[in-house]
């Protein structure tokens, strides 16, 4: 049996981006819908890659599509808050990666909620795995990278 998650600390999560909660966000309990995380999730790494120069969401060749995703939730978020959406890269295969993500209301120490997405990188035309990782994508998970130490 493996061991029951943990809220994660901000110092986990080498980058954050900031991620406003809507009105329709929240369900009828008053809280952000647990769906809506995975799109905070999504939000927070396509942002990254689009920043960093590695997705052009529209032409790029090789894109990333989602194969596994998972969250865990400790504490509510709710609108009118503001979510930092921390975001972390726990591995880096030929053609896939493991994002990490937190969730924090704002100010907040401890991680309201935390999973990950796998992305395998595939060919846009054919939905193929690609043979290796773009340079630019590579380059733009470097940042993002975490060590023992780190996790």
């Amino acid at each position: 049996m493996s061991p029951r998650p943990q809220a994660l600390l901000r110092s986990h999560y080498p980058r954050f981006r900031t991620i406003t909660t809507r009105w329709m966000d929240n369900d009828v309990y008053g809280h952000v819908n647990n769906v809506v995380y995975y799109s905070f999730f999504d939000t927070a790494v396509n942002a990254h890659l689009v920043e960093a120069g590695a997705l052009a969401i529209e032409t790029s060749p090789v894109i990333g599509l989602v194969v596994e995703t998972k969250c865990n939730y400790f504490a509510p978020l709710a609108f009118p808050q503001t979510v930092d959406a921390g975001l972390r890269v726990a591995h880096v295969g030929r053609s896939s990666v493991r994002y990490e993500v937190g969730l924090f209301g704002a100010g907040e120490p401890l991680s309201a909620a935390a999973g990950h997405f796998v992305h395998v990188y595939v060919d846009r035309a054919t939905r193929r795995p690609v043979d290796a990782l773009p340079p630019a994508l590579v380059a733009a998970l470097e940042p993002l990278r975490i060590t023992s130490e780190t996790a």
